[in-house]
């Protein structure tokens, strides 16, 4: 989607009529962009100057005026200029590559080269900074390097003008003026498969999923031997969670060419996914054994191993991670994510050296900044645990630039839409399979061990967070940018019988495939609370499961949580309470117009009597009693989600009021519930 939270995006703009309206926002960059290139630089600064007293933050009029200052030879207020663009936007590579330029032009040459890096980190098409990377590395010296730097070169620079455009604005967040641009593209030439690789790249971003994999699959019927064709078709398929046909475009990749490293790193992993575990890791040891400092071999072999609880395995694993790159951070949040591992004392001096230190990257920073909060509260320091949790979610807030206004305005679309007439209408018209059981509500609200309890019945297969629904309510809303007004969910009252059958079974054949014969599965994904509606009228007979969990204990333990991917919305006190508030006035809003559909579980009340809240649940799914369920921790099934190690263990209390000791600095996520916390009093 658009990076609409940049100051670079209109739709930030104050209302205040006596600023710079859009059109002459735009004007504006558009003139001064032109006087730079006629070399007029003096006119294109008192432009940006014009637009930079009413938005002193627009990061597009920071850049362009520090290339007209460089262009002056100003270099000194261009660097000032870049400063202030690169502290209000970190990951702008143009700006980090302008820097770069200004840097050589100084004869600056080890810093230069440094802006370079970062440059392209933040945007891998910038071909100036990867051609500069070229010319600064000594070749008789660092051959291996200059070969990587000459291939990125290289494959840019074969890029047609049009489709290097797309990749840039790809990388800066402009996924709508991206695909406008691609899409041109491929009418005038539409077997180009670099242009099909890049429009499938553009609905992978934009979660349209299903449309990239027609398109890669389209582009190998053009060229069936087009590896990074075929490659990207296997990721697609594994985003789409269809394992096994992933499974056989990695061996199919692997048959082509069995020594390539990638495609049997690749072939490892989707192993993982169907389930091969051993086999995973005999590859995985194979790859360290050839290099024992490869730290992503040790972590994915840690994460396989914490998968089928071989806990005191996955322990070494990750410590070999950090023993290979001492910076690496996810190694040490994966030990914290174990919830179980107590870090040593030698093991938080390294966290916090590499955490504090500027060379460290961005993501690095983050996974330290939460693992060391963990290791903080562990050791009940819970004011060092606090700052570092505020810090990494600090830093994840600026990457993944979340808009909480835009979320709750669509949950609220679900309210005004989905009305008990829709219902009373359409009746019972949808797929009449009862076999699924939607576990939904907040992560970190107790639906893993709901999951596991269900799972360790004889009539309940567990799968995975599914990705189903949320698929199909992105295909009922069809292509939008964020600057539209949604379709869906109004079109559900344009959905058919005929179509909402057809939606349904689909759902059914596609999540068949993580099955294993029993008559009923979990569908865990959490936020299909927003889609209730959907799955009332596509799945008629499917049962739904809200797990629930006091306010405070669910927002503060998703706050002081790194999830993997989604979830944007925890990395922000603020932000977290507000979801939660619109969490129980859209639940609200199901109980009134689906009066009994679902069945609310509060976390609480599992942990305070087991045996009531599983008779309770199993009840509800039309489901005998089993003293399995009671037993659920000795279920030796893969647990993927954070919660893995816990649900491995009885039921525990120690977990319930944690946040307290946080009380203080949770104000404002106390202000976010508002009313909320009414009807769960804090003691």
């Amino acid at each position: 989607m658009e990076n609409y939270m940049s100051g670079s995006n209109p739709t930030d703009y104050s209302n205040d009529s006596t600023k710079l309206s859009v059109e002459a926002v735009a004007e504006l960059l558009s003139k001064g962009r032109a006087l730079i290139q006629t070399g007029e630089f003096s006119g294109a600064q008192s432009c940006m100057e014009r637009l930079l007293s009413d938005y002193p933050n627009h990061s597009e009029a920071l850049y362009f005026t520090a290339v007209a200052q460089r262009f002056s030879e100003n270099y000194q207020s261009a660097l000032s200029s870049l400063q202030k663009l690169i502290e209000i936007e970190p990951t702008y590579g143009r700006a980090w590559q302008e820097r770069g330029h200004i840097l050589m032009a100084q004869g600056e040459i080890a810093d230069a080269r440094a802006s370079f890096q970062q440059a392209v980190i933040h945007n891998g098409s910038l071909i100036a900074s990867w051609q500069m990377l070229m010319t600064l590395t000594d070749l008789p010296v660092d051959q291996k390097a200059y070969d990587f730097f000459e291939d990125k070169f290289q494959r840019l620079a074969a890029l047609p003008p049009e489709l290097l455009g797309v990749r840039n604005m790809m990388e800066e967040g402009k996924l709508s003026k991206a695909e406008q641009l691609c899409r041109s593209f491929l009418q005038q030439h539409p077997k180009h498969i670099e242009g099909m690789r890049l429009l499938a790249d553009l609905g992978v971003k934009t979660h349209v999923l299903d449309d990239a994999e027609f398109i890669l699959e389209s582009a190998l019927v053009y060229e069936p031997e087009n590896q990074l064709v075929r490659f990207d078709y296997m990721n697609v398929l594994y985003k789409r969670q269809k394992f096994e046909l992933c499974m056989e475009q990695a061996q199919v990749l692997l048959d082509a060419d069995p020594e390539n490293s990638k495609y049997r790193f690749s072939y490892a992993n989707q192993c993982v996914a169907v389930g091969r575990f051993e086999e995973a890791l005999a590859l995985y040891d194979e790859f360290i054994a050839a290099d024992p400092s490869a730290a992503p071999s040790h972590l994915l072999r840690g994460h396989t191993l914490k998968t089928i609880g071989r806990i005191d395995e996955a322990v070494e694993a990750y410590r070999a991670v950090y023993r290979a790159k001492p910076d690496f951070g996810d190694a040490f949040w994966s030990l914290a994510n174990l919830k179980t591992y107590g870090f040593e004392d030698a093991e938080i001096d390294l966290m916090r050296e590499h955490q504090q230190s500027d060379s460290t990257g961005l993501d690095d920073r983050i996974h330290l900044s939460f693992a060391l909060g963990k290791a903080m509260e562990d050791a009940k320091d819970y004011a060092a645990a606090s700052d570092y949790y505020v810090q990494g979610n600090h830093l994840k807030k600026q990457d993944v630039q979340y808009d909480g206004e835009r979320m709750s305005y669509k949950m609220s679309l679900q309210q005004k839409f989905c009305t008990a007439e829709l219902f009373a209408r359409f009746g019972q018209s949808g797929c009449a399979a009862p076999d699924p059981i939607f576990i939904v509500g907040l992560p970190r609200a107790g639906s893993t061990l709901l999951e596991q309890i269900l799972a360790s019945h004889s009539q309940v297969d567990g799968t995975l967070e599914l990705n189903n629904i949320p698929a199909i309510a992105h295909r009922l809303n069809g292509r939008r940018t964020v600057f539209e007004e949604p379709r869906y969910p109004q079109i559900l009252e344009q959905l058919t019988p005929e179509i909402a059958a057809k939606l349904g079974q689909t759902y059914i054949d596609e999540t068949q495939i993580h099955r294993e014969g029993a008559p009923y599965f979990i569908d865990k994904m959490p936020n299909n609370f927003r889609d209730i509606g959907l799955i009332q009228m596509i799945l008629p007979n499917a049962k739904i499961i809200d797990a629930r969990r006091h306010p405070m204990a669910c927002c503060f333990s998703g706050f002081k949580q790194l999830f993997f991917e989604g979830q944007e919305f925890t990395y922000g006190l603020h932000e977290v309470g507000t979801y939660y508030r619109n969490y129980v006035d859209l639940m609200d809003h199901w109980d009134r117009v689906l009066p009994g559909k679902v069945l609310s579980v509060q976390y609480e009340e599992v942990v305070a009597d087991l045996e009531t809240q599983v008779r309770r649940i199993l009840d509800y799914c039309g489901l005998p009693f089993e003293e399995a369920c009671i037993n659920f921790h000795k279920n030796e099934r893969s647990v993927r989600t954070p919660s893995a190690e816990q649900v491995r263990q009885p039921i525990y209390t120690s977990g319930l009021e944690q946040w307290k000791h946080f009380e203080s600095s949770l104000n404002p996520l106390k202000e976010a519930l508002g009313p909320v916390l009414d009807r769960y009093p804090i003691k």
